[in-house]
């Protein structure tokens, strides 16, 4: 089942509150005694913070809460992935990727705390995509970077580089000073070419959810 297995995965989010404030919560509203099987601590007490919170803006939960609502509706559509995606979708939460593999959502997410470091810039798990595809180009030119390196021939920070030098600049420096040791480099890229392509001009926040 979907929800059984998201520790494995890495799913992007986007949002859209207008929607999530009609669609969402009329649908907490409605289901109440279902969704509070999944809400921690007390449930009666969740559930009215939950609905506040979707009815002013669904980007003022919580990453438990989202957590929660993720497992919720996954468990109405335990044998339909993509009929659970679509009921996201209705209710606001846009499910738009995700990386599998628990190995390479480890490495994404050295990547980005990497990032965090060189740049001196913290991104939450609900971020701009302005500040998230800043984050996707530094980690296109540090792969790019890497399989250069392994006598991999790629052409995609080519195109790229001369508008962003200063990322390119602190994908190079921390290669110079970490390198790269993972096998996985390409597998990387085509993730951050992927997400960079689906996100470059959302104007929203993106919604990185990775639950234990």
């Amino acid at each position: 089942m979907w929800y059984k297995a998201m520790a494995e995965e890495l799913y992007f989010i986007k949002t859209n509150p207008n929607i999530a404030k009609i669609n969402l919560y009329n649908k907490l509203c409605r289901e109440e005694e279902n969704i509070m099987k999944f809400l921690q601590a007390d449930p009666k007490v969740s559930l009215e913070i939950i609905k506040n919170k979707v009815k002013d803006s669904v980007e003022n939960l919580s990453k438990e809460e989202l957590s929660s609502i993720f497992t919720w509706f996954s468990s109405i559509y335990p044998a339909d992935r993509e009929e659970a995606k679509t009921q996201l979708f209705i209710h606001g939460l846009d499910l738009f990727y995700e990386i599998p593999k628990e190995q390479n959502v480890k490495t994404f997410q050295e990547m980005l705390s990497a990032y965090e470091n060189y740049s001196k810039q913290k991104l939450d798990f609900m971020v701009d995509a302005q500040h998230f595809n800043q984050f996707l180009l530094y980690g296109l030119f540090f792969t790019d970077i890497s399989l250069k390196e392994k006598g991999n021939s790629t052409t995609l920070s080519h195109y790229l580089k001369t508008d962003y030098p200063s990322l390119y600049a602190l994908a190079e420096d921390h290669f110079r000073t970490k390198g790269s040791e993972e096998n996985n480099d390409l597998a990387l890229q085509n993730y951050f070419g992927e997400l960079y392509d689906l996100t470059k001009f959302y104007k929203g926040s993106i919604i990185q959810l990775h639950t234990l």
